[in-house]
């Protein structure tokens, strides 16, 4: 299985891009799919999780109200929504998948056994 992201770029303060990480590949041992994020000279860290199912969507609170997870089954595709972008948000954006079905242990990186590659986004002011 691989996952590829994509959908970054540089947008002013305010803004929203939409991220999109596909899976290829077998993704039948995967439970939940992952966002993290790493901002430069910071430890990366959890923005928001969901089951491929859909539902079970988890967010780091900071995330809430302004970012959204959403996953498509049929195109082995997860989404996340970025509203009302802030020069704070710039950074790395990861997604991972995990087999971990244990919602809140989905903050952790360690839980996580594939990961993207990362999509820069850049918020200017």
């Amino acid at each position: 299985v691989q996952l590829q992201a994509s959908g970054g770029g540089l947008v002013q303060a305010g803004g929203s891009l939409r991220l999109s990480c596909a899976a290829s590949g077998r993704t039948a041992s995967s439970y939940a799919m992952g966002w993290f994020r790493q901002a430069p000279a910071k430890e990366r860290e959890f923005v928001a999780a969901i089951t491929w199912s859909g539902d079970g969507a988890y967010y780091s609170d900071p995330m809430k109200g302004r970012f959204t997870i959403s996953i498509d089954n049929a195109k082995k595709t997860v989404y996340l929504q970025t509203d009302s972008l802030e020069p704070e948000d710039t950074a790395v954006y990861y997604c991972a998948s995990t087999s971990n079905p244990i919602r809140p242990a989905w903050r952790r990186e360690g839980v996580y056994e594939l990961w993207g590659q990362g999509t820069q986004v850049t918020v200017s002011s």
